[in-house]
């Protein structure tokens, strides 16, 4: 029994039981990672996977319990390797942010020159995705942290706390029909929103769920005529009036989106919330410790030491 095996067994498993796929991801053959599993599992005398001739189909029952315990097992390999690495050059490493795009357009900006000065020798990288992206990433050790409005709470084996708040804001040219009511009227309505062909983003990312809810409470059905992962795609194809557009707030700039405008559309889609992630258990650098606090409001200081706590007990 040893640490390649665990390493082997762990892959294969978060690959979908794909052996190919488990071997170029370890940059190793696949016959190679037959062998030492099948050895695996004469050393430990059970079947770990459920197999049709040569191709593996799942985890046996004892090779899910199997699982649990090598993942836990490489879960402290690598904190062991991080934790050493603290030690050896607390300033210097990498950290790997997996962020929306617009975390990384708007909201990182505001905090990353701010690090890179006090870190210079960490080399940063962001790893952009969808939410299930983000938490797939942060889960599988691909990312130090994850920063998203969707999914994060919600997903096992993560640690979350809020970063900051936003609301939605409806973008438009000057002269279209739904700013002159917002001018005129102070607000614009789901019913005054409906009558417009829509430019928003995809159901995975920035509230989307939550618009097509409120929507859909109102028995209304929005003309949703493009979704986009991306903010800056979406204010492009609003600009050549293709709809107005439906966007987080942070995304929008009157200096630079010029000659859009913004209209508040909070009162109808309600607060959204951008949380920072971290992996359960996970030991955490002092940069990235740092970075978290970079990331996090004052308020948040409880919320702060209780997921520091949680990944680096004393």
């Amino acid at each position: 029994m040893n640490l390649q095996q665990f390493r082997f067994l762990r892959e294969v498993i978060r690959r979908n039981f794909n052996l190919t796929q488990a071997a170029n991801h370890l940059h190793t053959s696949q016959p190679g990672i037959s062998k030492a599993i099948m050895e695996f599992e004469s050393e430990l005398g059970v079947q770990i996977f459920e197999r049709h001739g040569k191709r593996i189909r799942g985890l046996t029952r004892p090779g899910a319990d199997v699982a649990k315990i090598v993942e836990r097992i490489n879960q402290e390999i690598e904190n062991l390797r991080r934790l050493s690495e603290d030690y050896a050059q607390h300033d210097a490493g990498r950290l790997v942010i997996a962020c929306t795009h617009t975390q990384a357009r708007y909201a990182l900006p505001k905090v990353i020159p701010m690090f890179r000065q006090q870190f210079p020798k960490v080399h940063l990288s962001l790893a952009e995705g969808s939410p299930t992206q983000i938490a797939e990433m942060v889960l599988n050790d691909e990312a130090d942290v994850g920063m998203a409005t969707e999914t994060l709470a919600k997903t096992p084996g993560l640690v979350s706390l809020a970063c900051y708040h936003w609301e939605h804001v409806l973008v438009c040219h000057a002269d279209h029909p739904l700013y002159a009511i917002y001018r005129s009227e102070g607000a614009v309505g789901l019913q005054d929103l409906v009558c417009y062909p829509i430019v928003t983003y995809d159901t995975a990312f920035s509230g989307r769920r939550q618009i097509d809810q409120v929507f859909s409470d109102h028995d209304l059905k929005p003309d949703i005529v493009l979704a986009a992962v991306d903010s800056d795609v979406i204010k492009t194809y609003v600009d050549l009036g293709l709809g107005v557009g439906i966007i987080a707030s942070v995304a929008f700039d009157p200096l630079h989106d010029s000659p859009l405008c913004s209209v508040p559309v909070g009162h109808l889609f309600g607060r959204q919330t951008a949380r920072l992630a971290v992996r359960q258990g996970a030991f955490l650098r002092d940069f990235v410790r740092t970075f978290i606090r970079m990331m996090t409001r004052q308020e948040e200081t409880d919320a702060l030491n209780k997921l520091l706590s949680q990944n680096n007990p004393d």
